[in-house]
């Protein structure tokens, strides 16, 4: 008898912390903001927002850690760590900050821990006294426990973001209280969470430029153009921005990094629609990837602040006096 030929099973996929740490050991770390290659750090955070949005909110978040360490004079992280920042606010955040007389100690919950169950160290925002300070903590410290999330997630379902709970942990404190909020930095950081939006949204475009299915669906076309109309506004803003940041790092650029979110934002929201208009629902069924890239985006846009931006951005513009506050 023929023995039958035994396959070696398929291996499975990579894990997002092994995918993450992957590019990490290959790639390694990013140009810092405002050192005059702030528009490099963001196209390479674009082109990991078109492959994966999973993965950028990972490293985006690592990036910005090695950031912030750098400008508010912490020690940098051992090579191959993987880091986080959990700075989310609001009545669930509980974690607060006190000295017992043998070194600085979290108690309380912070919620919305992206990769917490995989990353090294974690730098968070907690309360001390009337402001917020900034500590690092190793999750291999203990006292550190992660209760149920309920991550029900579609989009974004492959990065958990959920509670985590400190009881006595011992933690290092980054900067002076109030430091991270501070520092132009803060500002800086959150246009590159745009730059991850907006390389998603152009992978999403880029699914409907079929040369041949566009020179015979007018629709399809014009829906196209509705995206780069879109896209090109939103990629003007972000180069601007970029060179600003790095002539005058010393300004926060607060009202630009608001108004170039928004943009982004909107221009995400209007290739999801376009290209849902356009295609049908043909590929949302049918195309795994490209249906994860457009759960995924609608999920991480809302790390937006919506109508709160808007109205923060119309009262800045209010308050200008004198010349326009639109130049050309």
């Amino acid at each position: 008898m023929t023995p039958v030929l035994q396959m070696p099973a398929p291996a499975p996929p990579a894990t997002l912390e092994a995918r993450a740490r992957a590019r990490l050991r290959v790639e390694g770390a990013l140009p810092l903001p405002g050192r005059g290659h702030t528009l490099d750090r963001w196209r390479a955070l674009a082109a990991m927002g078109a492959e994966d949005l999973a993965l950028v909110k990972v490293l985006e978040a690592h990036h910005d850690a090695v950031a912030i360490l750098a400008e508010l004079g912490g020690a940098p992280a051992p090579a191959g760590t993987l880091l986080a920042v959990w700075a989310a606010e609001g009545p669930q955040s509980t974690v607060r900050l006190h000295d017992d007389g043998h070194g600085p100690r979290l108690h309380g919950r912070k919620p919305w821990c992206s990769g917490a169950g995989f990353i090294d160290a974690a730098l968070l925002t907690v309360q001390a006294g009337d402001a917020r300070q900034l500590v690092r903590v190793s999750t291999s410290s203990s006292g550190i426990t992660r209760p149920a999330s309920g991550w029900e997630a579609v989009g974004m379902a492959a990065i958990e973001s959920g509670p985590v709970d400190f009881d006595n942990v011992r933690c290092e404190p980054v900067g002076a209280p109030g430091a991270y909020l501070a520092r132009p930095g803060f500002w800086h950081g959150g246009a590159g969470i745009a730059a991850c939006w907006f390389g998603a949204a152009t992978a999403i475009a880029a699914r409907m430029a079929d040369p041949a299915r566009v020179a015979r669906d007018p629709h399809l076309a014009a829906h196209l153009g509705r995206a780069d109309m879109a896209l090109g506004g939103a990629a003007a803003l972000l180069r601007e921005l970029a060179a600003r940041i790095d002539a005058d790092p010393a300004r926060p650029y607060r009202r630009e990094v608001v108004r170039v979110r928004s943009v982004v934002e909107r221009a995400c929201h209007d290739v999801l629609d376009a290209a849902g208009r356009a295609l049908g629902p043909g590929p949302l069924c049918g195309d795994r990837v490209h249906a994860q890239r457009c759960a995924d985006l609608s999920v991480f846009v809302r790390q937006s602040h919506a109508d709160r931006d808007w109205a923060a951005l119309g009262q800045d513009v209010a308050a200008i006096e004198g010349a326009t506050p639109w130049p050309l």
